[in-house]
């Protein structure tokens, strides 16, 4: 935060209402351009100090709608720039299947606890590439809550660098027999770093909650009202699944970017309307909706497909 901070006193940004000015003035595209190029020349960062440890099995952890995906596939772009062959998994196709998830005290589903990741099965998958064994990854379908086979086959060369991203990525019970030298424990956090004035912080719970209602309603038919209504039990699980374990990092990335709550407008707003007045969740959908409104809207046809945003908005050159 430190380091974005003196960045935004640089280029003079500090408040929403800079960015306001700024966005009128005609200057969203630069803005958007060095804050996209400030985020991948840290991820080259970590890219260099991969190569230069040697290490065989990148960790790569963070809290919902953080942005662990896209920093995933950006970091393996950045990896085979260093010639390197970079290979990935993601946690989240080790679901257990929807009638076996966990629930938590209030009846929920609790899909941050590490019990809602089928641990066995995926450590004989990791222990198997480990060895140089040809693997059969698993994918599971969020629509229907199942995890199903005949994915992509996976086996590790020796120069192979393997890439596990979620959120327990840097827990040690998930890896238990893999010694430390190996790996490389890479953390993602959206820390957002624009204040609303002078005074007043934006939550960084809120920056990964309007990602997330955006993201769940785009790609997983989830109404605003329902993820707001989960993100309780979210952020719990938050708090005992992921943030006890990020100082055990090499690196930590922070995802979020200066301009996107401006790019987020568009997409969030009408979503956040549709909560009922009746609901329960209202009262928080409203409050949301004044905090985006504070900002000038920026057309996300200005956001360039290797963005992190992509990965809530959709058009992202990679395939998630």
């Amino acid at each position: 935060m430190a380091e974005n901070r003196r960045w935004q006193e640089i280029v003079r940004l500090r408040t929403v209402a800079d960015l306001n000015k700024a966005v009128r003035n005609g200057h969203a595209t630069d803005i958007i351009n060095v804050t996209e190029a400030l985020q991948e020349r840290r991820i080259a960062n970590v890219a260099d100090e991969i190569e230069d440890c040697g290490c065989r099995l990148v960790l790569l952890a963070g809290p919902s709608s953080s942005g662990k995906t896209t920093t995933c596939k950006r970091l393996a772009v950045q990896l085979a720039a260093c010639g390197l062959r970079p290979r990935m998994i993601s946690m989240d196709n080790y679901f257990v299947d929807r009638e076996h998830t966990p629930r938590d005290a209030n009846g929920e589903y609790d899909f941050e606890c590490l019990d809602a990741v089928d641990v066995p099965y995926f450590n004989e998958h990791l222990t198997a590439l480990l060895d140089g064994q040809e693997v059969e990854l698993p994918h599971f379908d969020f629509q229907s809550g199942t995890r199903q086979t005949g994915g992509e086959r996976m086996k590790l060369d020796a120069a192979d660098v393997l890439i596990i991203e979620g959120i327990h990525a840097l827990n040690p019970d998930l890896t238990p027999a893999i010694p430390d030298n190996l790996k490389y424990r890479l953390y993602v956090s959206a820390l957002t770093t624009i204040q609303l004035d002078e005074e007043r912080r934006i939550s960084t719970s809120d920056n990964r909650l309007l990602r997330r209602i955006i993201r769940d309603n785009k790609f997983r038919g989830y109404s605003a009202n329902e993820t707001i209504h989960r993100w309780p039990s979210v952020r719990a699980g938050e708090e005992k699944w992921i943030f006890p374990y990020q100082e055990n990092a090499d690196r930590m990335i922070n995802s979020a970017l200066l301009y996107e709550i401006a790019v987020l407008r568009g997409y969030v707003m009408p979503l956040l309307e549709e909560v009922p007045a009746d609901s329960p969740e209202y009262d928080e959908a409203m409050r949301l909706r004044g905090l985006v409104g504070f900002f000038e809207p920026i057309h996300a046809k200005q956001i360039p497909p290797t963005s992190l945003l992509r990965e809530f908005l959709g058009g992202s050159s990679f395939h998630y």
